[in-house]
């Protein structure tokens, strides 16, 4: 199977069965709650979804956010997470280093409405993604 570019896909994305991400990277949900939450717009969502997010060095994700709190978990490689603030447009700003190596963070989180997006790195880097409320692409927004 290709990636966006054309070439083979990455072979940990080949073994953990990720695709591709409309953001960039790689994913592919591993877990969804049972339990579902009404929240005060009407929005029905399960409590907590999870993914593994595979970034290969030198690619990144766009700008992008969710209407939920992402919580990131460093599992290889190093990804360097930059927020981007809440405004109608992203502002570059704090960069978490999520990874396991004695500079980095094991985790991080974005709060729910903030911009965010990774920068590449010099290496493949697997981390997981538990966002809760759960995760729905409705609630996704790429910056134009």
């Amino acid at each position: 199977m290709g990636s966006r570019d054309g070439s083979t896909k990455p072979p940990l994305a080949e073994r953990l069965d990720l695709e591709p991400h409309p953001e960039g990277g790689w994913y592919r949900q591993t877990w969804r709650s049972p339990v579902e939450v009404t929240l005060p717009d009407g929005r029905v969502r399960p409590t907590a979804t999870a993914i593994h997010f595979l970034l290969v060095a030198g690619e990144a994700s766009a700008w992008h956010r969710v209407r939920s709190d992402e919580v990131w978990l460093a599992h290889t490689g190093a990804v360097r997470l930059q927020h981007g603030g809440t405004g109608g447009r992203p502002v570059a700003g704090r960069v978490d280093v999520v990874g396991t190596g004695p500079l980095e963070v094991a985790q991080a989180v974005v709060p729910a409405g903030e911009w965010q997006r990774t920068l590449p790195g010099t290496a493949d880097a697997l981390v997981s993604c538990v966002v809760s409320p759960g995760f729905d692409f409705a609630d996704f927004e790429l910056a134009r």
